[in-house]
């Protein structure tokens, strides 16, 4: 028997390998499956835990931000090797100087705009994508503006992979805007600069909320919550927070 065998082996290999492979590929293929399911359902009961542990317990009452938040997998914003921390209340380095902000932090800043689904939000610092992404599910419009062209292009990537058509990107200064999609409803600036950029103030609507850290890099920020009202700002402080600085034509303004 194990003669034959050989004699298969070293007179007819393609025939074998064929026969070898089409008993072992559909077996790997099943294997492979198997463990990229019990990954995802790893990730859905640490996202799960997430909003529970991390949202719900501090504050975070809009059922439309946790669902949206319930629906992102954080896992893909992130670099490989940190996807098991995905679901930590920690900001996460996605290379280039700059962080995805923690999962709290993104749904406080979101609840604070109160979209109720018609907005046109611009968001400035588009980073890994990620929030730019809750925004997605929750407005019909998103801008969003990102200063590193790498990325732009790898959120821009992502995004279009999970189907979302209702959200534009481009690589630009923050610090200007998006001047021709304005005025804009909503403005979520993700990181910190010592006042508000005064572009940004005049493409808001009237009634409108803009949300951003302010503080300078290394010192402390607060994040505040400003509405238009009669053409005047109306600031809320709310929170200490610790912000990667805006950069670009801010750091040149003398106004």
């Amino acid at each position: 028997m194990n003669t034959t065998i050989l004699s298969l082996n070293l007179n007819r290999k393609p025939s074998v390998l064929a026969t070898l492979l089409s008993f072992f590929l559909p077996t790997l293929a099943l294997v492979d499956a198997a463990h990229v399911e019990r990954n995802r359902e790893q990730f859905v009961r640490a996202r799960r835990a997430m909003i529970e542990r991390d949202l719900m317990t501090r504050g975070i009452r809009d059922a439309r931000v946790l669902e949206a938040m319930g629906a992102i997998e954080r896992e893909l914003f992130v670099p490989e090797k940190l996807r098991s921390l995905a679901y930590e209340d920690r900001p996460l380095s996605i290379g280039e100087g700059q962080t995805i902000s923690q999962p709290y932090m993104v749904a406080f800043m979101t609840q604070l705009l109160s979209l109720k689904g018609t907005e046109r939000v611009l968001e400035i610092g588009t980073g890994s994508g990620y929030q730019t992404a809750v925004l997605g599910k929750l407005a019909a419009e998103i801008y969003s503006i990102e200063i590193i062209p790498k990325l732009s292009d790898r959120a821009k990537s992502l995004l279009v992979q999970l189907g979302f058509d209702n959200v534009h990107l481009k690589v630009g200064d923050g610090f200007f805007g998006w001047a021709e999609q304005g005025p804009f409803d909503a403005i979520l600036v993700t990181a910190a600069a010592p006042k508000i950029p005064e572009p940004l103030w005049r493409q808001l609507r009237e009634g409108g909320r803009l949300i951003m850290p302010l503080g300078a890099e290394r010192q402390a920020q607060t994040l505040v919550r400003v509405t238009k009202s009669d053409g005047k700002q109306v600031v809320e402080e709310l929170t200490g927070v610790v912000f990667v600085p805006l950069t670009g034509a801010i750091r040149q303004d003398r106004r």
